[in-house]
């Protein structure tokens, strides 16, 4: 077996592009692997294909070895962009292992340790917010929308949801600050205004779905240590699933983990096992957060195990179509330690024609297929109807003058 070509696709997704990549060979076999990035997508799949100078003519099926050799080629750019790249291609690689030899790509890896994994609705009011009419839902114009949106959660049967800084209003908008380019600003600060309005945004989802339902906090990139401490604290009574504070420096996540009571969940920014380590070994995490996308398969479960002996559980980050929800169902199948894993409902409604198969919900779980590969190709067709153009900036709809 031989790579013959790489293919990619940017698709618009409403409000930010996906990104993928096809691995083709001569037996017809292609892989699929999903490597998006919201912010440079035309630079991630551009790379992809600088790859295929390596890669065309060799088996697919030491997915290890392709990976080395990817990795020595980009050796003097690590992270970023070229990870990303070269994770959507390893991805693909699998896919095509797996196929190839006609099982789920977790038997690669040691066959499945669950069936179903327990998921939470991510993005819950921030999708809404700006992007309401392309979901095909209710705006966010009052607290009692925020209250409905609760409601529907538990009608659902979701247990847990994670949210952003919302704001409802008229033309209801996310926080931004300094994440996501555009307009904003770097200095990462938090006023009391900003704490009262958290503790109102996260009072009235508990407020709507009760005590049990697990609730979390995404402050991305937008908060330094002191602003993430004061926040953290204002929300030790909510009963928080975690606050997720993103930042490259971790001693000073362990610092805001040592100034709380509330969970701290870190890591999407990551790439692996290197990048980990220092935060596993400051203790800056109880959560490790992994994006499979961004960091391949492999290189996820090292991370995972790694993990594992910090006796920190894992919870794949996944903000992107559902080829990538398969990537992390799978890396979830074969961990011992599974936290929860992040999938996005409020989407565009042909989200589900992506990918060659539907994902299966029960009460709040999706199940994991044992279909061969990651149980679903992408829908090549669909994807070229919905290409992203090149030039639109993050966060922007089609024909959209303001980002939310």
């Amino acid at each position: 077996m031989e790579i013959t070509a790489i293919d990619t696709f940017v698709v618009d997704a409403g409000w930010r592009p996906w990104q993928f990549v096809a691995v083709r060979t001569d037996t017809g076999i292609t892989g699929y692997g999903e490597c998006s990035d919201g912010r440079m997508p035309y630079s991630v799949v551009g790379t992809a294909q600088e790859f295929e100078t390596i890669l065309k003519g060799k088996d697919p099926r030491p997915v290890e070895a392709r990976y080395w050799e990817m990795y020595r080629m980009a050796r003097q750019s690590p992270g970023g962009i070229a990870a990303k790249a070269i994770a959507g291609i390893e991805l693909a690689l699998w896919d095509i292992k797996a196929k190839a030899l006609g099982v789920p790509v977790y038997e690669l890896f040691g066959g499945p340790m669950r069936t179903r994994q327990r998921v939470y609705w991510s993005h819950c009011g921030s999708s809404r917010a700006g992007n309401h009419e392309i979901i095909g839902v209710p705006p966010l114009k009052t607290w009692q929308d925020i209250t409905d949106l609760g409601h529907e959660v538990v009608e659902r049967g979701f247990t847990a949801l994670k949210t952003n800084i919302v704001y409802p209003g008229e033309v209801a908008r996310t926080y931004r600050g300094g994440f996501g380019g555009g307009e904003g600003t770097t200095d990462g600060t938090v006023d009391n205004a900003m704490l009262d309005h958290i503790r109102t945004l996260i009072g009235t989802f508990r407020d709507a779905v009760g005590p049990h339902v697990d609730i979390a906090l995404d402050l991305n990139f937008n908060f330094r240590v002191e602003a993430a401490k004061r926040i953290c604290r204002a929300l030790e009574d909510m009963r928080m699933m975690w606050v997720e504070v993103d930042m490259y420096e971790p001693n000073g996540l362990r610092e805001v983990r040592d100034s709380t009571s509330v969970t701290i969940c870190s890591g999407e920014n990551l790439f692996t096992a290197r990048d980990y380590r220092r935060y596993f070994e400051a203790r800056s995490m109880d959560v490790c957060m992994v994006d499979v996308p961004w960091n391949g398969f492999a290189n996820s479960k090292r991370v995972a195990e790694m993990a594992e002996t910090f006796e920190i559980n894992c919870a794949p980050h996944n903000y992107y179509s559902h080829l990538s929800t398969l990537h992390s169902l799978h890396l979830c199948a074969v961990i011992p330690n599974v936290r929860i894993c992040e999938i996005d409902i409020d989407d565009v409604p042909w989200k589900d024609d992506l990918v060659t198969e539907r994902l299966v919900f029960d009460n709040g779980r999706v199940e994991i297929p044992d279909r061969p590969g990651w149980g679903a190709d992408l829908n090549e067709e669909v994807a070229r109807e919905h290409v992203w153009e090149r030039g639109r900036p993050p966060g922007y709809s089609a024909g959209s003058a303001t980002s939310r």
